[in-house]
């Protein structure tokens, strides 16, 4: 008998399960790209954290951080060159350590190709079986139901990914093997990074910030149709646990009556730990069984998470990082290109809820 998990909105470990895909789709109709979006905030990560001379790069001003990887045997070729890309634009120089987290024992293959990738610390941890199958308590039958609907409806993977969205939602902050970090960075296999990373991100993170991004999308909302209802009955449970100041504008256009559908798309994602170990997690969220009656994704979660208990000065849109992952990309501009050393096109960034992003700042 498992025991359901507790928190109320956390944030992710790292998926292999492709949840990129369903949210990145052409038929999501605000979807669009190119730079005729202008996003409001370019701010690149600090200099001072980009000087090799300065102390920022001493020893004693190294954070406590981890590249975290969820990965299955089968993704191989798809790691290593995610790998390659992150070794050959940023950890070459910087040498933070690898975790990499599978639901199933890693074959030795796997394990020797990614050490042979990196000169940087590596383990490999399996995920506890109870934190990745579906919860004995969950009815079946109204789940398998709920996904042969979706399936019927052609909702995009809902028939799939649950497991995976719940663990990343709650479980992998948990791991035995993150619990000596603080700050981690979300890898998925087959990645792009387009840009040289030579400011050290997890720094910058130390000093200023809870959560990072680099892409921000609409939700599809078949997946999620109860999801905005039970953060309504949170807050209204929980005033005190909501920190003000915080990001509600990027959730919500109407004081947080309705959900925008805007999320960080957390493929992506910097962020601390402790965040996501807070108080504001102790309340249930698994127990509603949302994962597995709908399909509720761990992006919005993550998202929603960060929105209503940070400030909103400390979620920070890492413009200078080139990223892609399946259809979707962001591609930095003008000078931060130039800079970045970039090969991606500006053109083709996707900018649908940036704009959400924005309003904040203004």
């Amino acid at each position: 008998m498992m025991t359901p998990m507790h928190y109320i909105l956390p944030i992710l470990g790292v998926m292999y399960e492709e949840y990129g895909k369903a949210t990145s789709i052409s038929n999501i109709a605000d979807q669009w790209t190119g730079p005729k979006s202008n996003p409001l905030y370019k701010t690149p990560v600090p200099d001072e954290y980009c000087k090799p001379d300065s102390s920022m790069h001493s020893q004693d001003r190294r954070a406590n951080a981890s590249i975290v990887v969820l990965v299955r045997n089968s993704e191989l070729w798809e790691i290593m060159s995610s790998m390659k890309q992150l070794e050959d634009r940023f950890n070459r120089k910087f040498r933070y350590p690898y975790v990499f987290l599978n639901d199933e024992p890693f074959t030795q293959s796997l394990k020797h190709h990614i050490r042979a990738l990196t000169s940087a610390t590596v383990e490999f941890g399996l995920i506890p079986s109870d934190h990745w199958r579906q919860a004995s308590w969950i009815d079946e039958e109204r789940a398998s139901k709920s996904r042969d609907d979706m399936v019927r409806n052609d909702v995009i993977y809902g028939g799939r990914y649950r497991n995976m969205c719940r663990f990343n939602s709650g479980f992998f902050y948990q791991h035995e093997l993150l619990q000596k970090y603080r700050y981690y960075w979300r890898v998925e296999p087959d990645i792009q990074l387009f840009c040289d990373v030579d400011c050290d991100p997890f720094l910058m993170m130390q000093d200023q910030k809870v959560y990072g991004f680099t892409i921000a999308i609409s939700e599809i909302p078949a997946t999620i149709p109860t999801l905005w209802n039970v953060v309504k009955s949170f807050i209204g449970a929980n005033p005190d646990l909501v920190t003000p100041g915080n990001a509600m504008e990027f959730l919500s256009d109407d004081g947080g009556e309705s959900y925008s559908l805007c999320h960080f798309w957390s493929n992506f994602e910097i962020a601390d730990l402790d965040f996501w170990r807070s108080e504001a997690y102790s309340k249930s969220l698994d127990e509603k069984g949302g994962f597995y009656y709908e399909r509720w994704g761990d992006a919005p979660v993550h998202s929603i998470g960060a929105a209503l208990f940070a400030k909103k000065e400390r979620i920070h849109f890492f413009n200078d990082i080139g990223y892609q992952h399946d259809y979707f990309e962001h591609c930095p501009q003008g000078d931060v290109h130039t800079k970045g050393k970039c090969w991606c096109n500006p053109d083709k960034s996707v900018y649908s809820c940036l704009y959400q992003y924005d309003k904040l700042l203004l």
